[in-house]
């Protein structure tokens, strides 16, 4: 800019200007303007379109996620009218054991309330104990479930803002209505989880009134008398907002001074319609970056022009002097970034050290928590055999006694290689790999399970081959691992009334070892071998059990997964390289 101010203050080299070069200019800087006004409308239409069809997306999940709610909630009136508890406590007139029923099936069915009114409509059974005795003679859903035969749905705005949505169905008794069954329905939760989003949500009911927003002064009002509600911009900011809507469509609406984006959908409920706005913002930014560059290439394009011109208007002296000025800014500003640099590189080597003595400490509590784990299992079966000894020689029976010491001395040893193969985890070594069968592996697994397979009845199925099934591995890891999983498989069906857990061992391309359960299943495949992830309530479990086994597991050259059963329940499997000849006599060296 500062050359061609120099040149326009020369008459003599604006009068050297010829017509040819004016054109060119005045073209280049018509050509810029058009290519920016084009950019910007075609750039504007295909990232609003890709908005859009976000925002759609999004509020297709909203909308399903409401109406099965309703759905779900929907049957629960006409369940409860038919349950025989409630019909005789209305008969009767006994109501002791109505809220604790109610409370039942609140915690089988997941409704946020529950209210039994009888014919007065006075409260007599409810989940929350505050609300007996309440009377609700004259509430809409009382007395829309007297008049009708099925369930109704109603919608009540509260006082203090918000709308209550409610099931209410009549309980008729020998053809006399004897109460109301009343089911609420949380619609709130919704409501607060779109408030965590950054687009403004709301629904209408068949009348045009606001019964959900996340915006709380919506609620209750039209829905144009709600987005009419809005403070008036002020001067700077009608003038900003004319500058960035210019040359593109102006939005669907404005939302608390910001421009954004309006998605409709009609919810298959009642005539209810739900609106999402989207702010603009991300569209612009996007937009205004591109002509950002495309602007400033225009305008480095000009600067050039400029400067060709102007150049002719200088001597070589005065642009030696320009050039060296501008070196030695340039020099100056250098220094400082350089000066900046390596500050910027010594903090980073203090937080490269920080970082570094974190994953030590990281490492070390991870460490800790998977010794307490896998010496957890000997101790418990030290336990129960030291039990079992004290009774047998109390008994006078010394042979069956040291049979039991013998077992204990096993599992101290069994200890003393868990703790060395933890201590040399990091070197991941194969120093103690062997021949294994496998047949044999899982036998000494349940043998090292006895104690917990006898304190419950649990139903244990194994198929195993009478040909030896020979791999080459750490019996100790080997071991360790099957444990982990019949342990898993144990608590999986600890609230199971037939508990069953079924042990396959195939031989093909690999050893395959199979443990089935019929459990709850697996909720998270994802991060199920991750170290600290754990279903377990806290106490029972800490998440390593099978991060570890999936680690040793890796470690033999094999690979352990988990799936869920199509008829219920659990599925892991264990696959290992099967030994060949030549790793038998590499074995036998």
């Amino acid at each position: 800019m500062t050359d061609a101010y120099l040149y326009q203050t020369n008459p003599k080299n604006t009068q050297g200007i010829s017509w040819r070069v004016k054109v060119i200019i005045g073209l280049m800087m018509l050509m810029a303007v058009g290519v920016v006004m084009v950019t910007n409308r075609w750039l504007s239409e295909r990232f609003a379109e890709t908005t859009r069809y976000r925002a759609e997306l999004r509020l297709a999940l909203y909308s399903g996620n409401m109406i099965s709610e309703l759905q779900r909630t929907s049957v629960v009136p006409l369940l409860l009218a038919g349950d025989p508890v409630l019909g005789d406590a209305l008969r009767s007139g006994n109501f002791s054991a109505t809220s604790q029923r109610l409370i039942k099936v609140q915690s089988e069915i997941g409704a946020a309330s529950i209210l039994l009114l009888d014919r007065e409509g006075r409260v007599v059974g409810a989940t929350n104990r505050n609300m007996l005795g309440t009377g609700y003679r004259n509430q809409s859903f009382y007395v829309d479930a007297l008049r009708a035969k099925d369930t109704v749905f109603t919608a009540a705005k509260r006082e203090s803002g918000g709308f209550d949505f409610t099931y209410s169905r009549s309980i008729t008794i020998d053809g006399r209505v004897a109460g109301v069954i009343a089911v609420s329905v949380d619609l709130m939760k919704y409501e607060r989880a779109w408030a965590g989003f950054q687009d403004a949500v709301l629904v209408t009911d068949s009348e045009g009134t606001v019964i959900l927003a996340t915006e709380p002064r919506w609620r209750g009002v039209a829905l144009a008398d709600a987005m009419a509600a809005r403070e008036p911009p002020s001067a700077i900011g009608r003038a900003i907002q004319a500058t960035a809507d210019w040359a593109q469509d102006p939005p669907d609406a404005y939302l608390q001074g910001k421009a954004v984006m309006k998605t409709e959908a009609r919810v298959p409920f009642r005539g209810w319609r739900m609106v999402t706005f989207t702010a603009y913002d991300s569209v612009r930014e996007r937009v205004n970056g591109v002509l950002a560059l495309e602007i400033m290439g225009f305008a480095i394009l000009l600067a050039l022009t400029f400067y060709v011109l102007s150049r002719r208007a200088w001597s070589q002296t005065i642009s030696f002097q320009r050039e060296s000025a501008e070196l030695r800014l340039l020099n100056a500003r250098l220094q400082r970034e350089i000066a900046e640099r390596e500050k910027v590189q010594k903090d980073l080597a203090v937080a490269e050290l920080t970082l570094a003595q974190s994953s030590k400490l990281a490492a070390l509590g991870e460490m800790s928590a998977a010794v307490s784990h896998e010496l957890n299992q000997p101790l418990a079966a030290m336990k129960t055999y030291l039990a079992g000894a004290r009774l047998l020689l109390q008994r006078k029976r010394p042979d069956e006694a040291l049979s039991s010491f013998q077992r204990i001395d096993d599992l101290i040893e069994r200890m003393g290689a868990i703790t060395r193969q933890l201590k040399s985890y990091a070197r991941k070594g194969g120093e103690a790999f062997e021949p294994v069968d496998m047949r044999h592996a899982v036998s000494s697994a349940l043998s090292m399970m006895e104690p917990q397979l006898k304190s419950r009845v649990v139903k244990i199925t194994r198929a195993l081959p009478r040909q030896p099934i020979i791999v080459l591995a750490d019996r100790i890891r080997l071991e360790q691992v099957i444990i982990n999983l019949l342990r898993n498989a144990l608590d999986a069906t600890k609230d199971r009334p037939s508990p069953q857990i079924d042990l396959m061992l195939s031989q093909g391309e690999t050893a395959t070892l199979t443990v089935r359960d019929n459990g709850h299943g697996i909720a998270d495949l994802v991060n199920l071998f991750e170290p600290f992830y754990t279903t377990k309530k806290p106490g029972e479990g800490v998440g390593l059990g099978l991060a570890i086994s999936s680690g040793i597991v890796g470690d033999l050259g094999g690979r352990l997964t988990a799936r869920n059963a199509e008829g219920g329940g659990a599925v892991f499997e264990m696959q290992l390289p099967l030994m060949g000849p030549n790793k038998e006599q590499q074995a036998a060296e």
